[in-house]
């Protein structure tokens, strides 16, 4: 089984090699995560730091052991992991949905880790006609062939946008003129209360931590789904498809 594991993970899009992996980078491929053999050095290393630096990747320091594990292929202590979508910028779809004379309607998704979820979610947000999905490039699940899997393939065809500093790129939404609705039980306001014709953002948090407090107070909409059972919470990639439907409700079927 722990055969099938790692040969899962080698057919996961990963590349290994330092001169491999310079050569990935160059040529544009986007790298969902990297990792480094501790205390490794030389040339070629060095180069592959100074890349590292031009192109924003933040590598982890792992010991051999976890990258043997990975694979039995002579990885020369770096491996990389190449994202199967080309992750954009949300600051370039903005402008061209307004463009096109649409209202957009943006899914923020803080903190979602669960690669399953991920893809359930992209699933949904497709369908219900979101123009892209905006991530934060640290704590949340790396888009793979799992996730691609689960989403029937909608992670092919909805923009990903993933920024390194993510309340910055929150703000520019706000700024935008996107009202921000965060999902939330912090609230009495149900997710009925907002208008979602208007220019929106809709931002869901993770399961354990919800959204974080700085995004949450500078909202326009704290909403929450109403519940009547016994259980308190709802999976977040049930959560999503409710409130993300009440926004095509009030939109309108096209």
């Amino acid at each position: 089984m722990a055969y099938n594991n790692r040969e899962s993970r080698e057919n996961n899009q990963m590349v290994f090699g330092i001169r491999a992996v310079i050569e990935a980078i160059r040529s544009g491929k986007e790298i969902e995560s990297l990792y480094i053999q501790r205390g490794i050095g030389g040339g070629l290393i060095n180069e592959l730091k100074t890349l590292m630096h031009e192109y924003g990747i933040v590598g982890q320091q792992v010991p051999v052991e976890k990258l043997n594990r990975i694979t039995q292929k002579n990885h020369q202590g770096v491996i990389a992991v190449i994202s199967p979508i080309i992750y954009q910028k949300i600051e370039n779809i903005i402008p061209e949905i307004f463009e096109k004379g649409e209202t957009p309607l943006i899914l923020v998704l803080d903190g979602i880790t669960d690669v399953r979820n991920m893809g359930a979610i992209a699933r949904t947000a497709e369908c219900a006609g979101v123009h892209a999905i905006v991530i934060p490039a640290k704590g949340s699940a790396q888009i793979n062939a799992d996730g691609i899997k689960t989403s029937a393939g909608a992670l092919y065809k909805i923009p990903v946008c993933r920024h390194d500093n993510f309340m910055q790129t929150i703000r520019f939404l706000q700024e935008s003129g996107l009202q921000l609705v965060c999902c939330t039980e912090k609230t009495k306001d149900d997710i009925y209360s907002p208008d979602y014709t208007s220019p929106t953002a809709i931002i869901m948090g993770s399961e354990e931590d919800g959204i974080r407090n700085e995004i949450i107070r500078i909202a326009d909409h704290l909403a929450k789904i109403p519940m009547f059972g016994e259980i308190e919470s709802l999976n977040v990639s049930v959560s999503t498809g409710i409130i993300l439907y009440e926004a095509v409700r009030q939109r309108g079927v096209k």
